[in-house]
């Protein structure tokens, strides 16, 4: 009997937690309420800030609180263009301009836009990390539907209510410059969690991978494993339909349209 998987370890073990001590908090669109509903409300860029573990940098935006005396501080995706003291407006009414949050069916097509609900209310969930964006494709005023291409190249349909900041997100081209030695990786990911450096199962020892031992690195067994197979055993290519280079360009579904 061999020793778990790191892969099992992962699920279980308190190790490989995120590390979230030294984080901002969660980044999102205000909660939707009747100001944003039927007109807009206006809020203050206070700081653009570094998110440690995040690509993107964070905007602090204070709004006034509509029933009480007070302000309220959101954390949002900070666009490409924003700067300190920077009024945005978010609403069914606020004009289409970088920073700002209106529902995509306010959005003309052709519209870049970034950190876009999936279901109206969530506060965001598509096109969040750095440099990313999606285009509003087009409008289906029938369905009350919108098509977004998303950072990945795929298309989504969204309901048009959901919400959208206009612009790209900041903090682009951060992966065009080479990390160059191992201690600018360790400190990358030592914000982020424990999944840094990866070792190869061809490296280990029978006892620690499927794929361990042997007098020269080799896997020995098919890569290939079924979904069925038990947890020790569930590396390399789980349930492949198919291995090898793609070749060729494949029309998919949704790039018919």
């Amino acid at each position: 009997m061999g020793k778990y998987v790191q892969a099992q370890r992962k699920g279980k073990s308190p190790i490989f937690k995120a590390h979230i001590r030294t984080r901002k908090g969660a980044v999102k669109l205000r909660s939707i309420d009747y100001a944003e509903r039927r007109g807009y409300v206006r809020g203050v860029i206070k700081d653009i800030m570094h998110d440690p573990g995040r690509g993107a940098p964070v905007a602090k935006v204070q709004f006034l609180n509509a029933y009480r005396y007070k302000r309220d501080t959101e954390l949002m995706v900070a666009t490409e263009g924003m700067y300190t003291g920077q009024f945005i407006y978010c609403g069914k009414k606020a004009t289409l301009t970088i920073g700002n949050v209106l529902p995509l069916r306010g959005v003309p097509e052709g519209t870049i836009v970034c950190n876009v609900e999936a279901k109206v209310g969530d506060r965001g969930a598509f096109a969040r990390g750095s440099g990313c964006f999606a285009v509003v494709i087009s409008h289906d005023e029938d369905k009350g539907t919108t098509r977004l291409r998303l950072p990945s190249g795929g298309k989504k349909t969204v309901k048009s209510d959901v919400r959208a900041q206009i612009g790209v997100v900041a903090g682009g081209g951060r992966t065009d410059k080479p990390l160059l030695k191992a201690g600018r990786a360790y400190h990358k990911y030592a914000v982020k969690r424990n999944c840094w450096p990866k070792i190869r199962g061809v490296a280990k020892n029978p006892v620690e991978h499927p794929f361990g031992g042997g007098n020269h690195q080799h896997i020995g067994r098919p890569s290939t494993v079924s979904k069925a197979a038990p947890s020790g055993r569930k590396v390399g290519l789980i349930g492949a339909r198919r291995t090898g280079r793609l070749r060729g360009v494949k029309k998919l579904g949704q790039d018919r349209d």
